[in-house]
């Protein structure tokens, strides 16, 4: 009872010294991430006046629209709209028809007075020859009567006398080409508009025109008098189509956004007034506008330890948390969020050189070291700190690109470090890993409407191929580091101890050849348990190989070692006896702690006897001495702590008790492995470590299976002459 008290107030102290532990690891790692992150988080403020001079450059934090600015532009934007006019193209027609009329009177009235000196030729007298200037004269005047006549109104009253007559004395050809051109240049000028203040200079377009002509300088004349009352206002204001216009000329203006990292005022230059109200429109002179941001940070550096608290807890249930384990997954995070913010340092807004970040380094180490769920959690919040970090120092902007590529990055590692066992998977990840990037480069590439060379696109690849390649040999490089320093087991360490060159074994096969054999059976039926209900097979059999190291010490007191010789035992009281097999536990582990052995197989070794009772040597004991004390004849254990020490604990009595058979049949393997497992559980020696009944009949199956199959040839069934 009170062996039972103890245990669970060990129990409940370790329990809470592990709650202690990862409640510190954690505040130290939220701690690292939140200086990491807060400069991109936080804005400087400024204390500075109007008209000063800037002591240095300074970008606006945010993106933010200049509404005043905005307000301004388009102002100015609708009063550039020049006014919309309507052009009347009856007016247009009226002044080309007037034009039009006086030609088509000129040529009438030439036909009806030909015709009428026609008629009268034959009927007149022959005049005198020193009357023809004065017969002259009367004709002229009344061709102009006649014009007149026929002529318009506003047209008699708008055009001198003489222009006709100089009309009615030019020639019918020159007066036909000088119609042509006049109609001309009145019809362009017309079509594009006249305005009460552009009269002037549309009579002057159309003078210069007639000037610049072939017509005889007396046309010219006449015409620029035509011209000047064919000129008339026939454009005028449209309001509705005015303010359309300025309506469309003000939705089209774009409105003035001050961007994150843009320049607002550079070192040296004036803060003139509209600088100094872009300062205050950004918050760079409110220093209250800072704690937000530090409280949105806050909250998400909460939210990621507390997601990798969760996952330090499952470990620690699981019995796969210790100190060292949580200084490697601190050490680990330190070293890619290091690298991230390091290389962020040097990144500018038009370069992309996250790229280049060995980012999957971290994932790499933690999948070999711990396993691959705490992988991919760790990939994730990895690639939400990336989204920070390379946010350019502007607060309130996240890089999705450099999150979504760490992602795929690191999640490309995980799919691809498949055999733990070799070395050469992590290589062989690193290609993987560089398809991966590449194909994500060209994902932005693809999606962005920037325009990019072929050069471009081999730059930006050999980028991801280094990120790759630096993952690959940082992961190479760390590995050993951890192993060795922190004395983290992976599947790789465990091979090279398994290896029959390494002195410890060596030392066993040359000394204790009966344990050697011993422990290689051992090791192969624990490493199929191990395998059968998802424990570490490769730990169980390493850890199998030296459990019996110590009974190298004195090989010849354990009867696999004895060839040929009497049984020392034979000679020794049993308490002597049982003193010398209880220490066996305790002598291989001093072994392998002078050789720096991993502590999971020191363990392994100390326990795999649990506090079992030494039943041989007690019994032989009682049957002298009645009141001897059980104690005396256990080990002092510690039990079994993990599932691979409490198999190895079973396996290692199983191998030797069916050893110990003349005629192992299977019905005599299944009576002593059910025997061996129900006398381990009911002593308590599993009582301390995770194994469930579940699991506990996977183990008797499989051990029995295995067994069969070693002893097959030797097993005798029975034939019809002995039924």
């Amino acid at each position: 009872m009170l062996t039972n008290l103890k245990e669970k107030i060990s129990i409940f102290l370790k329990s809470k010294s592990n709650w202690f532990v990862i409640s510190l690891a954690v505040l130290v790692l939220g701690i690292f991430f939140f200086l990491m992150t807060f400069n991109n988080v936080y804005t400087k403020t400024y204390d500075i006046e109007r008209f000063n001079r800037a002591k240095e450059t300074i970008r606006s934090p945010i993106t933010i629209e200049n509404e005043q600015e905005t307000e301004r532009k388009t102002r100015e934007t609708s009063q550039a709209v020049q006014d919309r006019y309507d052009i009347s193209t009856e007016i247009t027609d009226e002044r080309i028809k007037y034009v039009e009329e006086i030609f088509e009177a000129l040529d009438k009235m030439e036909d009806e007075i030909d015709g009428d000196a026609e008629a009268k030729k034959d009927d007149k007298d022959e005049e005198e020859e020193n009357d023809e200037d004065k017969d002259n004269a009367i004709p002229f005047q009344e061709k102009l009567n006649h014009l007149k006549e026929i002529l318009s109104e506003q047209i008699t009253d708008n055009i001198n006398d003489s222009v006709l007559m100089t009309l009615i004395e030019i020639p019918v050809e020159d007066r036909e080409e000088g119609k042509k051109v006049l109609i001309d240049s009145l019809k362009n000028t017309l079509e594009k508009g006249v305005r009460t203040e552009t009269i002037k200079s549309a009579s002057t377009e159309v003078k210069d025109n007639l000037k610049f002509s072939h017509l005889n300088s007396e046309l010219k004349v006449a015409l620029y008098e035509v011209a000047e009352f064919a000129i008339a206002e026939n454009s005028f204001f449209d309001v509705e189509k005015t303010a359309k216009a300025r309506k469309e000329a003000e939705s089209n203006v774009e409105p003035v956004v001050i961007r994150a990292g843009e320049i607002i005022v550079r070192e040296g230059q004036t803060i003139t007034n509209e600088k100094y109200d872009e300062l205050i429109l950004v918050g760079l002179l409110n220093k209250e506008r800072n704690i937000y941001p530090i409280i949105g940070l806050s909250i998400l550096i909460v939210l990621l330890i507390l997601v990798i608290a969760n996952e330090l807890v499952n470990l620690d249930k699981n019995n796969n948390l210790d100190k060292r384990k949580m200084a490697t997954i601190l050490l680990i995070s330190v070293i890619v969020v290091g690298m991230m913010k390091i290389v962020s340092v040097f990144m500018s807004q038009t370069d992309q050189l996250f790229y280049v970040v060995p980012v999957a380094t971290g994932v790499l180490l933690i999948k070999q070291l711990i396993n691959d769920r705490l992988a991919i959690v760790l990939a994730f919040l990895y690639s939400i700190l990336g989204f920070v970090i390379f946010n350019g120092e502007i607060p309130g902007s996240l890089n999705m690109e450099a999150g979504i590529y760490f992602f795929f990055s690191q999640m490309a590692a995980i799919i691809f470090l498949r055999n733990l066992k070799d070395r050469l998977a992590v290589i062989k990840a690193g290609f993987g890993m560089s398809v991966i990037n590449i194909m994500s480069l060209l994902l932005f590439i693809f999606l962005s409407f920037e325009k990019y060379t072929f050069i471009d696109i081999l730059i930006q690849s050999g980028l991801g191929i280094t990120s790759a390649f630096l993952s690959t040999v940082l992961t190479i490089g760390l590995l050993p580091f951890f192993e060795t320093g922190l004395g983290i087991l992976t599947d790789i360490k465990l091979l090279q101890l398994s290896s029959p060159n390494q002195p410890l074994l060596k030392k066993i096969l040359t000394e204790a050849p009966g344990t050697y054999h011993h422990s290689v059976m051992v090791a192969n039926l624990s490493e199929t348990a191990c395998e059968a209900i998802g424990a570490n097979g490769l730990l169980a059999r390493v850890g199998a190989y030296y459990h019996d190291i110590g009974k190298t010490v004195r090989p010849h007191y354990f009867i696999e070692n004895q060839l040929a010789v009497r049984n020392p035992h034979d000679f020794l009281a049993p308490r002597q006896s049982a003193d010398i097999i209880i220490s066996h536990p305790y002598d291989g582990a001093d072994m392998l702690k002078e050789a720096k052995m991993p502590k999971e197989i020191i363990d392994i070794a100390l326990q795999h006897h649990g506090t079992s009772l030494l039943k041989y040597f007690y019994y032989k004991e009682k049957e002298n001495d009645k009141s001897v004390n059980e104690r005396e004849f256990r080990y002092p254990g510690p039990k079994p702590q993990t599932k691979e020490a409490a198999i190895v604990c079973i396996c290692d009595s199983v191998e030797a008790a069916v050893r110990s058979l003349k005629e192992p049949t299977e019905q005599k393997i299944e009576d002593i492995v059910t025997s061996i497992v129900n006398d381990r559980l009911q002593d308590g020696q599993l009582d301390e470590c995770p194994i469930t009944i579940s699991e506990l009949n996977t183990i008797h199956q499989t051990i029995c299976e295995t067994l069969k199959g070693i002893f097959h040839s030797r097993i005798q069934y029975p034939t019809e002459e002995a039924n």
